[in-house]
């Protein structure tokens, strides 16, 4: 438990209220409200709970100001460059990175679980041939507790890792599959003599009629993306998976509820939204034309892929990102992609405006991401699956970690009640 040495007074109708105050790691002091209703008899306001702490958790931390990210205190930017994604996956799941003979076998036990029961492939026939592959992905993993009926104990320690390990190996599978199916290609089986990432690329370009080569670019690229998203604090997709935990579900049906969350444009689509917001400017001429219409209050448009709900400085994700952005459009032949240029161009200009500057509005992780996976040649429908892939390891790490907590208690958030009082019922008649 977080440290309390100090008080908070908070004072109502004269009558005052000691609340105590924790002291993190890192981050700024937290008033603890456990008590304040049974002590008050009041509730506190925080529409989307932008000042509330609802967990104790030594995962991830953010500081928005500062524009920084760690994972169990190391800065994202050197897991990016200097480690890789099921690495990460193994420091987010146990707290330390891994020794050489750890993560080969942590490896090992992810590659050998990446294919799904046979059965579910009668699963996927059954949604409608253009179905949107998110939509296949909430269906097929909460489904996955029909077919893995060894490992939904949430009490059993032992099951709790075999859910983990399934989830994080078979996600990827997962999410080929649902592409394969929306383009009406055979689905391709994981093959355990390629890493995580060519994998994924594998099992989502190749088809039967001929071999399938990874350029291992393309593979880092994809790999620094999973890594990238990993996890993101206590995010809305995260905060849905720990709500749905508390009430004692089983894993699949945990991360299926913070999939269909992450489905959601204001959270996964993001990079989405970038994407089809830069084919719109469609030339680096229009881009003052789009500037100004940011500017302008009575304007709905927003320019996506800038700003954050937590960053108030540079996401310190976008950089990496960013130069992953520039090594796949050079082994592409597409290093001058018009959507490329209008990016790159678009960022110059707010970076160095001073309305952007004052609102602190910098490009995020999103900005560049679209760009790659479109280039990859991922359709937009397939980047919120992919940012399920990368995200799984975080949920499955925060729901971990909630289990572990002997404070867990079911979610149960307040309401300030603004309807109507007491009213008796009137006859129908007499309406």
């Amino acid at each position: 438990m977080a440290e309390t040495t100090r008080t908070a007074t908070l004072t109502i109708d004269g009558q005052s209220y000691e609340l105590p105050i924790h002291s993190p790691t890192a981050g700024p002091d937290v008033i603890d409200i456990t008590k304040l209703y049974a002590k008050a008899g009041v509730f506190t306001h925080d529409p989307g709970f932008t000042s509330t702490s609802s967990c104790e958790s030594a995962i991830t931390y953010i500081d928005g100001d500062k524009g920084e990210l760690m994972h169990r205190g190391y800065p994202i930017d050197q897991l990016a460059e200097k480690s890789h994604y099921l690495e990460v996956c193994y420091l987010l799941l146990y707290g330390e990175l891994p020794s050489a003979a750890e993560l080969e076998q942590f490896e090992t036990t992810i590659t050998r679980h990446t294919m799904i029961h046979e059965q579910m492939h009668n699963f996927f026939r059954g949604f409608r041939r253009d179905a949107h592959p998110m939509a296949t992905m909430v269906g097929v993993v909460g489904a996955m507790s029909a077919f893995y009926h060894d490992s939904t104990d949430i009490n059993d320690e032992r099951q709790r890792e075999i859910a983990s390990h399934r989830l994080i190996a078979k996600m990827p599978t997962i999410a080929a599959m649902a592409y394969k199916y929306s383009i009406g290609q055979p689905f391709v089986y994981p093959r355990n003599d390629l890493d995580y990432a060519s994998n994924f690329l594998r099992m989502c370009f190749a088809v039967p009629a001929e071999e399938y080569v990874v350029d291992p670019v393309l593979a880092r690229a994809m790999d620094r993306i999973f890594t990238l998203h990993a996890d993101h604090e206590q995010n809305a997709s995260t905060s849905t998976v720990r709500l749905a935990s508390s009430s004692g579900a089983n894993p699949f049906a945990c991360i299926a509820a913070g999939i269909a969350c992450l489905w959601g444009p204001a959270h996964g689509g993001a990079n989405q939204a970038c994407l089809e917001m830069l084919k719109e400017i469609g030339t680096p001429d229009r881009i003052p034309e789009f500037i100004a219409r940011a500017k302008d209050k009575n304007d709905p448009f927003r320019l996506m892929g800038f700003g954050h709900r937590v960053y108030k400085n540079f996401d310190p994700r976008a950089t990496v990102m960013k130069q992953s952005a520039d090594e796949v459009l050079d082994l592409l032949g597409v290093e001058n992609n018009p959507l490329l240029q209008i990016a790159k161009e678009l960022e110059r200009i707010a970076v160095n405006d001073e309305y952007f500057i004052e609102k602190k509005l910098f490009p995020n992780v999103d900005f560049y991401s679209g760009i790659i996976l479109e280039a990859m040649g991922f359709p937009t429908s397939m980047f919120t699956p992919i940012f399920a892939v990368s995200r799984t390891v975080g949920w499955i790490s925060q729901w971990k970690e909630q289990l572990a907590d002997p404070a867990m208690k079911i979610g149960r958030p307040r309401q300030l009640y603004m309807g109507e009082t007491l009213r008796d019922y009137v006859e129908i008649e007499n309406r």
